[in-house]
């Protein structure tokens, strides 16, 4: 049911760095955040998606045309967990009724057990959480939808509001409720090297070592006594 409208993109092309991804898409697609003016619906095309931040619990993601000249939008995103990760790009959208573009829903970069689930603003949470009849993520404030000029920083102001802004989701009810009840994170130490379980934590190789020192302490006395007694 989380995964209304999945399309599997064979042909995507991805760098982990910032995760660089080329995707088609065969039809208009509507997406959040502040896009650059009159681009709330993306036409049938090609377009380049890149991680502009990802520093926190929250990631920038950008939209590129597909010769990564004009950046069509800026969109906040939560990292959301799947048990199971694919090794080609997938991109979900929210389902809207005959001749309405879809609405992007999330991006999940091949190889990795999370992706990147698309905030919207309240409103048109609302509305799209109506429709669909799943819960939608939304800023809990009011922030810029459109912008004049597109947004090539980190450190630019709509940006800093994108990565201080609250969030919760709206349910198909006009409920909302917190990110926790509908958001599945990442687990905490999903990266880290995995310890022995039969060594406590604090297990080292200095004990190994003093016991290879005092056999070969041992091994030196005993040829020595050996020695003495064959002289």
């Amino acid at each position: 049911m989380a995964l209304l409208g999945t399309v599997l993109v064979p042909g995507a092309r991805g760098d982990d760095w910032n995760r660089k991804t080329t995707i088609t898409f065969s039809g208009p697609v509507e997406i959040p955040g502040v896009h650059l003016k009159g681009w709330s619906v993306l036409p049938a095309g090609t377009y380049v998606f890149k991680i502009l931040d990802s520093q926190s619990d929250r990631h920038i993601v950008q939209i590129f045309s597909k010769d990564e000249r004009t950046i069509y939008a800026t969109i906040l995103a939560i990292p959301n967990y799947r048990l199971k990760a694919t090794d080609k790009t997938v991109v979900t959208f929210r389902e809207r009724p005959a001749g309405e573009p879809e609405a992007l829903r999330a991006w999940f970069y091949p190889g990795r057990n999370w992706g990147e689930e698309f905030v919207y603003p309240k409103a048109r949470a609302m509305a799209l959480a109506k429709e669909t009849h799943v819960p939608v993520l939304f800023a809990a404030v009011d922030l810029p939808v459109e912008v004049a000029e597109p947004i090539k920083s980190a450190d630019e102001p709509v940006v800093m509001q994108l990565k201080q802004a609250p969030i919760l989701a709206i349910q198909p009810t006009g409920e909302e409720v917190q990110l926790a009840e509908v958001v599945t994170a990442p687990p905490a130490i999903a990266d880290a090297p995995v310890a022995d379980p039969a060594l406590p934590a604090t297990a080292s190789t200095l004990p190994l070592i003093g016991l290879f020192g005092l056999m070969a302490l041992l091994a030196a006395f005993a040829t020595r006594t050996a020695a003495k007694r064959l002289q």
